[in-house]
């Protein structure tokens, strides 16, 4: 595990799944993290974990739909811990199963909001930080493989992971010589809630064609993922900028 002692982590939708073992990981990494979730009793659960570990954490009810609330939950980090060095842009929503054409507008412009606008804002407002601050920083946004490749019936959840991606090598790109590294993550299909919630864990026939895409055969777990966060936030990665990182079991592979 990376040593990341005196350092400040700001991980959103950490109030469960993925985003919460991320938080958890840093923690146990000496890190000091600043939970943001709109879930606040998913959020203080989180650091509840955080705190009964030994760890330092601060919960902060974060829309990331919301420019004002974003910049709220970077300024604490500042306020609380002195400075930001990781930005983890977890927050997500997995939005309506319906064919292109049977998409309601709404429904597209949630998804789009929190999954891709959201992650931007976030950014923004990590990297306006960062970038002034001696030593830097790291951005993660949680994209996806359905990030790299394309997904019937979930075209809004695509086309925003897409743009995660496309978000991502482009800020790569701006910020590189001010010390800043930004990278995705794109996981395959992960035993989270948002699974849960779309039914796909439930069902079980669901869940066999869903770990049949995957080489291994099998879902991934959240600590698969945050391990891939951890390690592109150290400074073992410390010449990777601008890259979608794949954990995903073989899913893109086939």
């Amino acid at each position: 595990m990376p040593d990341f002692e005196d350092r400040v982590a700001v991980v959103t939708g950490a109030g469960s799944g993925i985003g919460q073992e991320v938080a958890v990981e840093f923690a146990a990494a000496g890190a000091r993290v600043v939970v943001g979730d709109v879930d606040e009793e998913g959020g203080r659960e989180t650091v509840e974990q955080i705190e009964s570990a030994g760890g330092e954490a601060t919960f902060v009810d974060a829309d990331v739909t919301d420019m004002a609330a974003v910049e709220s939950m970077v300024e604490t980090a500042v306020d609380e811990y002195g400075r930001l060095d990781f930005g983890v842009n977890n927050a997500g929503i997995g939005g309506d199963q319906k064919p292109t054409g049977e998409y309601t507008e709404e429904g597209w412009e949630r998804v789009i909001d929190v999954n891709l606008n959201g992650v931007w804002r976030c950014t923004k407002a990590e990297l306006e930080r960062m970038a002034e601050q001696d030593g830097g920083g790291v951005v993660v946004n949680m994209a996806s493989v359905l990030g790299l490749v394309g997904f019937g019936t979930a075209s809004a959840y695509t086309a925003a992971k897409h743009g995660v991606v496309g978000l991502t090598k482009t800020a790569a790109l701006e910020y590189a010589e001010q010390d800043v590294r930004v990278n995705a993550v794109c996981p395959g299909f992960v035993e989270t809630p948002l699974l849960a919630d779309a039914g796909i864990t439930s069902d079980e026939e669901m869940r066999e064609q869903i770990e049949g895409l995957h080489a291994m055969n099998r879902l991934g777990r959240p600590e698969e993922i945050a391990d891939a966060v951890l390690w592109v936030c150290s400074d073992g990665a410390s010449f990777v900028t601008g890259e979608e990182i794949t954990v995903d079991g073989g899913y893109t592979s086939r």
